[in-house]
Formats: structure tokens, C-alpha cells, sequence
């Protein structure tokens, strides 16, 4: 049988054969190659490592005043999203409670990812501080260097990063003139790069001159981001951070693909929050993540290999301090500057009826994290808890 098969059998044909599924077989493998090429290239986050153990006298300590403020900020658990206080990385306390999706009747977990808002900025300065450190761009470098369109010849990346472009808002620039946006279309950030290079937009203040906090600076940075690594910014940031820090609950929303996936926001009165022209832009916003995985990020920036020590003390310098005041922004966080010399350092987030708050207490270790994706500004109070950290002065009558 073999004989009369190889008789019928075109020997130059099965030659053929051979040589094509070989040919296939080498360019899959350099398709591959290229591709690890690409992610062996990325700067990446690591893991912060195992720190000290807190002690059962120290719990026992502060877990008393965390659970009276929570109680008293949040009464009958009404908080709807995820509050979380660590030490060294240990969780001291931590709550989820209210609806993922009333109309699903969905409940808030641990795993539940909700839409950060601006806390989102901190995440994106991050991989743009680890391409600095990489030496793949520099902080004083020119925007226009990197986004050839971009029309803002004075501005540096540090500026993008310090709010100190002078650029203007593009929810702001794109909300009523159908010649500049029609607001039935989607905005991207790419619509929004072209917009700025050829409808002369004009600057809300002279490049470099002050602060002004602006949602364009991050959108433009997250372009910085793909045009640099080559990958989307929804790839870059789970290459280079979600994916090496364990972040599993964490990804950047698509408004193409995610629409039905994600939990809602809501107003105050319960009322879900629905998707406008401005949900597809992200840098500024867009990272859903959860309290743990939040926790994950802080400590991985305390991480000695996080940053070369001379960038590292940049991010923690003010740039916004015009006038002597204690509000101040550094490379992507917000940061209180006293007299006495302590520092609180954070950032908070709001977009449609979600907010966020993330503060870092880096001298002892500690992270307080609150999200939620119902309207309240009760998020924001948990600076609150400070003082029974640390020697944090605030006066918090001037809040009330």
C-alpha cells in the first residue's frame, strides 16, 4: 500500500509542502520574538517584597478609631464602594458593602473594580516615571518632540505631569462648538491631540507660568505612553504595572467593548449615571481598580528599586505653590506641605457619580483607600484618619 501511494504521489509537491509549513512555522516564531522583544524592553513595577509584621498590640491600638470613624462617616454602612486601611502592606481594616449594579442586584466585593476617576493620574505618572527612569524620555523633554502635532512648543513633559501647560480643558473646548466637536461622537485622546494641533485653541495662561489642574495634561501623557512603548495605553499599563504587581481586578476601560461589563455610577439619590461623549478618554480617568489592588500599587512605589533615588525626591517636590500656601502637586500627586515639616501626600478622584480617594502616609508606612460609585463626598474624609497615624495637623473645622 505505502508503494502504490508514493507511485500516485508528486514528490515536488510534497518538497513544496514541506518547505511552506516550515516558512510558516519560522515567521510565527519571529512574530513571537518580536513581541517578547517589545515586553523585555518595558520598564516594569515589582512587588515591594515582605515587610515588617504588625504587631497585635498596634491593631488593637488603631482598629478602634477606624471602625468609630467609619461607623460615624458612613452610618449603617451606607457607603456604597470599598474603604481599606494597610500597614506595611497588612490590611488593619476594611469594608464593601452597597450595590455593584442595583439593577442586578450585584453587592460591592473585595473583587469589585469601580472607576477610579482621578486617582487614575497617579497610575499614569507612574508608567511615564518609570519610561523617565528608563532613560527612554526625559522630563524636560518637549511634548512636540514625541507628538510631532502637538502645538504647545514650550511644553515639557514635567509641565504635562505638574499641570503647568496653560493648556485648557477638553471637556471644556469641545462641549458646545459643533465646528471644534460634535458631542454625538465618541472623543478620543487622539481626537483630542488633533483638535488642539488644528482649531486654534488657544492657552488658558502662558506655558509654564502656573498651575491650573487640567484633564488634557493626562490625556496627552497617556499618548506619550503608546507612542513610546509601541502599545495601547490599556496594554502598557498591564505590561509594565496590573500585570507585574498582581493587579487582577485592575484594567483601563473601553468604552468600545466594556460598556456592559462595568459597574455603574450612580447619583446620590440612587439614580444610575449614564455614558456621555467624554467616557472613551483615559489618562486623566478610566483605571477601574479595587481597594487591594490599589494596595499592591501604593506599596510597590515604596519600593527602593521603584525610582533612581534623584527622580524619586522630584515626584515629592511641589510645582503648584505659587503663592505660600500648604496645597501643593507634585509629579502626579497632590500633596500638604506644613511649616512643621510633615507631608501628607494623595489623590482624589471624581467622575460622573464616582469617587476615590487614595492617600499614602509614607514615613509610617500607612494606606487608606476609599472608592465608590455613588455620588457623596464623604470619600473624601478619610484624610480624617491621618492623625492616628502620624503627626498630620490639620484642622479639620475649616473642612466643615
Amino acid at each position: 500500500m505505502q508503494m502504490i501511494f508514493l507511485k500516485k504521489t508528486k514528490i515536488p509537491q510534497i518538497l513544496f509542502s514541506v518547505l511552506v509549513l516550515s516558512s510558516c512555522g519560522q515567521n510565527k516564531k519571529i512574530d513571537t520574538d518580536t513581541t517578547q522583544t517589545v515586553e523585555d524592553t518595558l520598564p516594569k513595577m515589582k512587588p515591594l517584597g515582605t515587610e515588617k509584621q504588625v504587631s497585635q498590640a498596634y491593631k488593637n491600638a488603631v482598629v478602634g478609631r477606624i471602625n468609630h470613624f467609619y461607623n460615624k462617616n458612613w452610618p449603617n454602612n451606607n457607603m456604597n464602594g470599598s474603604f481599606l486601611v494597610a500597614k506595611n502592606g497588612q490590611i488593619l481594616f476594611e469594608r464593601y458593602n452597597g450595590f455593584a449594579n442595583k439593577n442586578e442586584g450585584t453587592k460591592i466585593t473585595a473583587e469589585t473594580p469601580v472607576q477610579i476617576a482621578s486617582v487614575s493620574k497617579v497610575l499614569t505618572a507612574t508608567a511615564i516615571l518609570k519610561l523617565v527612569n528608563a532613560g527612554k524620555i526625559d522630563l524636560d523633554q518637549k511634548v512636540n518632540t514625541i507628538l510631532k502635532t502637538f502645538p504647545y512648543e514650550d511644553c515639557t513633559i514635567r509641565m504635562l505631569l505638574t499641570h503647568r501647560t496653560g493648556m485648557r480643558n477638553y471637556a471644556y473646548f469641545t462641549d458646545r462648538d459643533k465646528s471644534i466637536w460634535d458631542r454625538h461622537n465618541q472623543l478620543t485622546n487622539k481626537d483630542i491631540l488633533d483638535i488642539l494641533a488644528t482649531k486654534d485653541i488657544g492657552l488658558e495662561s502662558k506655558t509654564g507660568t502656573r498651575f491650573s489642574y487640567c484633564n488634557t495634561n493626562y490625556a496627552m501623557l497617556a499618548l506619550i505612553i503608546e507612542k513610546i512603548t509601541g502599545l495601547s495605553y490599556k496594554e502598557a499599563m498591564s505590561e509594565m504595572i496590573f500585570k507585574p504587581l498582581g493587579m487582577k481586578n485592575t484594567y483601563v476601560f473601553d468604552d468600545d467593548k466594556d460598556r456592559k461589563k462595568i459597574v455603574p455610577s450612580y447619583k446620590g439619590n440612587g439614580v444610575e449615571i449614564g455614558f456621555d461623549y467624554l467616557d472613551n478618554v483615559y489618562g486623566d480617568k478610566n483605571v477601574f481598580s479595587t481597594a487591594r489592588d490599589l494596595l499592591k500599587f501604593d506599596r510597590a512605589r515604596q519600593s527602593p528599586d521603584f525610582l533612581k533615588p534623584e527622580l524619586l525626591k522630584q515626584v515629592y517636590t511641589g510645582y503648584s505653590n505659587e503663592r505660600k500656601g500648604t496645597k501643593n502637586y507634585g509629579l502626579g500627586i497632590r500633596m500638604i506641605n506644613w511649616e512643621t515639616g510633615q507631608n501628607f501626600y494623595f489623590h482624589n478622584g471624581w467622575w460622573h457619580g464616582n469617587t476615590s480617594s487614595y492617600i499614602t502616609l509614607m514615613k509610617e508606612g500607612v494606606t487608606i483607600i476609599a472608592l465608590s460609585n455613588k455620588m457623596t463626598r464623604n470619600t473624601y474624609a478619610v484624610r480624617k484618619l491621618a492623625p492616628i497615624f502620624g503627626d498630620y495637623p490639620f484642622n479639620f473645622k475649616d473642612e466643615e
